[in-house]
């Protein structure tokens, strides 16, 4: 086993990627930070899941995969929404909750008393309308896009590139 592939990362045609088994391990700790039976506060869990992502974004900061980021960046939201959805228990709580985020009183009522589990609940459009990034970006929630930015063009960007124009997907 060669000693990238050992560290989580390999090189592929030129560029380097996360192998399967350092990905596979990512998503199964943060289904475990995020799970729906662990009974700590929302403060604590999003603390802990701040320190493993960035962690894990800085250790494997060398990878050129935009594209893995912001699909991860995307699940790791919808699992911090399907944690407060689960932690709004009652229909009563969401709906409290889903009108103090300004959802108006008609849809919230669409959406607090749907009997859809969590997961297809916290990727319906009237909660990520609630839970939205800014208000995730409040919260705490890590945001591994713009992390993974900073790592690879600098925190600040220079008054001559624009960051428009710039193509993070790898394609021409």
């Amino acid at each position: 086993m060669s000693r990238c592939a050992f560290l989580g990362f390999a090189i592929k045609r030129g560029k380097v990627v996360w192998t399967d088994k350092a990905y596979a391990r990512f998503k199964e700790r943060i289904k475990e930070i995020t799970s729906r039976s662990w009974g700590v506060s929302m403060p604590r869990r999003l603390d802990e899941l701040r320190r493993y992502a960035v962690g894990w974004l800085n250790y494997f900061g060398i990878s050129h995969t935009y594209r893995e980021v912001l699909a991860l960046d995307q699940w790791l939201r919808r699992r911090v929404r399907l944690c407060y959805w689960k932690q709004w228990q009652r229909p009563r709580t969401r709906r409290r909750h889903l009108i103090a985020l300004g959802i108006q009183p008609d849809e919230v009522m669409k959406a607090s008393r749907c009997r859809r589990g969590y997961w297809w609940m916290s990727g319906n459009g009237i909660v990520q309308r609630a839970l939205n990034n800014a208000w995730l970006r409040k919260q705490g929630v890590p945001d591994l896009k713009s992390q993974w930015i900073g790592l690879h063009y600098g925190s600040v960007p220079s008054p001559l590139m624009d960051i428009a124009s710039v193509n993070l997907t790898g394609t021409a």
